[in-house]
């Protein structure tokens, strides 16, 4: 009993099956090869440091080594497409990225902006809306209604904004920046596209000031206008999430039980599964689409 075993667990090697001392030290002796082997096969996690962000991407072969310096230019890298490598390598690195794809029949949305286009007033107070105007209302009102899409991933916390700050990528000779439109779910349609006209040519000259395109709750990214019909965008940190958005195209849909032509945009948002669970981002997904395809409802 001191040995810590049960008797009629013990081999007894005496006469008639006695236990001998010689039992208890072998049984003993036995029991603690058996704890020191099960003590082997347990499974051990390893402690799993804090993330960093690589100081490179993985060790890749220098592209050089593969063309002769007489069959291509070099062309050094200026310091905004070393900014945009460090940051993207970086978020495609650390953030779990998922994907989310829906498609928004934008017929009526269409009818919107023609009617409104042909009202607009002349002089300063002139607009012309775009579909991606559009878009972004549609966005900023989405991220009120589904909250825990605006928001943002913390070493201690996720930070939920109170205000829809949409980025909007635009596409420069030298790079890519996204200026943002400012508490975008509390402005007109109006006023989100002269801000978004005045920023992307600001951004063109290069007379942003940093913070106009730094932070932002949320980012689009639009490649419709080259036909492109869908495709996935990395996220910007610190934003959980960036929409992509496609071409809008004709095609069959059904209605009323009828096949019909219909215009169709498809757009796919990249989230951050750290902040964002499958089903939130399929509700922001599910607003973003009904503001859309119901463009008065973004009045009400």
């Amino acid at each position: 009993a001191q040995a810590g075993l049960e008797l009629p667990s013990v081999h007894g090697s005496g006469p008639r099956g006695r236990i001998v001392k010689a039992d208890i030290e072998t049984a003993s002796s036995l029991r603690t090869r058996r704890a020191a082997a099960a003590r082997d096969d347990e499974v051990r996690y390893p402690e799993v440091p804090a993330q960093r962000a690589p100081k490179d991407v993985s060790p890749l072969p220098d592209a050089k080594l593969f063309f002769k310096p007489e069959d291509y230019e070099e062309i050094p890298h200026d310091s905004m497409r070393k900014s945009i490598a460090k940051r993207l390598s970086s978020a495609k690195t650390l953030i779990p990225h998922y994907y989310l794809t829906i498609d928004c029949t934008i017929d009526r949305l269409l009818e919107a902006r023609a009617r409104l286009n042909e009202r607009t007033p002349k002089g300063e107070n002139a607009y012309k809306l775009s579909v991606n105007d559009f878009i972004v209302k549609a966005s900023a009102l989405a991220l009120i209604r589904v909250p825990e899409v605006n928001a943002s991933w913390t070493d201690s916390s996720i930070l939920r904004h109170k205000h829809a700050d949409v980025g909007v990528a635009v596409a420069l000779d030298f790079g890519l920046i996204t200026p943002i439109v400012f508490r975008a779910e509390e402005k007109g349609l109006a006023q989100i596209s002269n801000d978004v006209k005045s920023l992307a040519e600001r951004a063109r000259t290069k007379k942003l000031k940093p913070q106009e395109f730094e932070g932002g709750t949320f980012a689009i990214s639009n490649l419709g206008m080259f036909g492109i019909r869908e495709f996935t965008a990395v996220i910007n940190p610190p934003h959980a999430a960036i929409l992509a958005v496609g071409a809008g195209e004709l095609r069959a849909a059904v209605r009323d039980g009828k096949i019909e032509a219909a215009t169709v945009m498809t757009v796919t948002l990249s989230c951050d599964h750290r902040v964002i669970d499958g089903g939130t981002g399929a509700r922001f997904l599910q607003a973003f689409k009904g503001f859309v395809e119901e463009p008065a409802s973004m009045l009400l």
